[in-house]
């Protein structure tokens, strides 16, 4: 499905980022380049029906994090601090790749957290050193008293319902196949198969997420949006175009993703957000291979601001379509995880009652 890179490949693929601009002092490379287009005008091509064209099939895999490390101080990378991340983090993934099962390294989700690791498929690249650009930190805003009291509650209710290997429903929701990172939006680099095909027609968008293989339906005819007592897992969307620029709002999550996202495979954007969280997405086409997106969060019940993230959509290589994400058919995890965690309770309950007896 995807190709794999040869180590000229990656060599070369280094070389190209190596010569890319340094950006200048509190400036962004521009899009097309730092997607990995060619930097020339592009000149924007229409759905028949007179859209700005989306469609295709896009990833947002990159090697840039959501939140800026605490110990980096800058908002960009130079290309050789970038070519050296890359490089350092694609050793890692090859160890994980190479692995045998029961090694350590088998664990394709420890730091690299994909099934599929981005050195073999091909990535949005550009300098920044966090997805969030704003505010300036490049970090998630402070929460407010009120959001900090809600999700001390969560947490406090999810503890006194026990641990999340006493019972299937206190599993993470990925355990369960019920819902993944990236499958809700804002779309960013959150889990693997970050992966997603846009597809037009009169009157709607309509993207598809590889993972889960959900599709959300973008109506663009003005609709108002659903009273606030129809809500869904990935909320309610409409969209409008501003020129090039597709403007998507979403609102009326159902608030269990917020509640539950914990963990390494968590949607980060929205742990301990509210249901009355608003979400701002703008996709604008830049070159043939690549797309900008930024997403914009409110919720003055959770953060003391709103904060945006900047994300570089790349066109990938295959041609579709994408293969059936079955994530539900055959997932023998929770089952398999429960027994485990019996199976250990029982034999320190015989060391525990073989060592009172003695």
């Amino acid at each position: 499905m995807h190709r794999s890179l040869t180590s000229a490949g990656v060599a070369a693929l280094l070389a190209i980022l190596a010569v890319t601009a340094v950006p200048l002092a509190g400036q962004a490379p521009a899009p097309a380049a730092k997607n990995g287009a060619s930097g020339k005008a592009y000149v924007q091509t229409k759905t028949p029906d007179g859209q700005p064209d989306l469609q295709g099939y896009w990833t947002v895999s990159t090697y840039i994090p959501f939140e800026r490390p605490k110990n980096v101080t800058k908002e960009f990378y130079t290309p050789a601090e970038m070519a050296k991340i890359e490089k350092d983090e694609a050793a890692v993934e090859e160890n994980h790749r190479l692995a045998k099962p029961g090694d350590p390294e088998d664990v394709h989700y420890d730091r690299t957290q994909f099934g599929l690791t981005r050195s073999q498929i091909r990535f949005a690249r550009n300098l920044r050193t966090s997805l969030i650009f704003d505010p300036p930190d490049g970090r998630i805003p402070p929460q407010t008293a009120e959001a900090q009291k809600r999700n001390a509650d969560i947490a406090a209710a999810r503890k006194r319902r026990g641990g999340d290997l006493d019972a299937v429903q206190n599993m993470a929701y990925d355990d369960r196949c019920v819902m993944m990172p990236g499958h809700q939006p804002p779309l960013f680099h959150s889990g693997y198969f970050p992966n997603y095909q846009i597809i037009q027609s009169p009157g709607y968008v309509t993207i598809l997420t590889e993972t889960l293989h959900d599709a959300r339906i973008i109506p663009l005819d003005g609709r108002p949006f659903s009273p606030s007592a129809v809500r869904s897992w990935t909320g309610i969307s409409r969209g409008h175009w501003e020129g090039n620029t597709l403007v998507v709002e979403t609102r009326n999550t159902n608030g269990k993703i917020q509640a539950a996202a914990s963990g390494p495979m968590s949607q980060q954007a929205l742990v301990g957000a509210s249901e009355d969280m608003r979400l701002i997405e703008r996709f604008t086409r830049v070159d043939a291979d690549a797309t900008e997106y930024r997403f914009t969060i409110e919720d003055p019940k959770t953060w003391t601001r709103s904060w945006s993230a900047d994300v570089a959509f790349v066109k990938m290589e295959i041609k579709g379509p994408f293969f059936e994400h079955a994530c539900h058919e055959g997932n023998k995890a929770p089952m398999n995880m429960l027994s485990v965690a019996r199976f250990q309770e029982k034999k320190a309950a015989e060391a525990a009652a073989k060592k009172s007896s003695n």
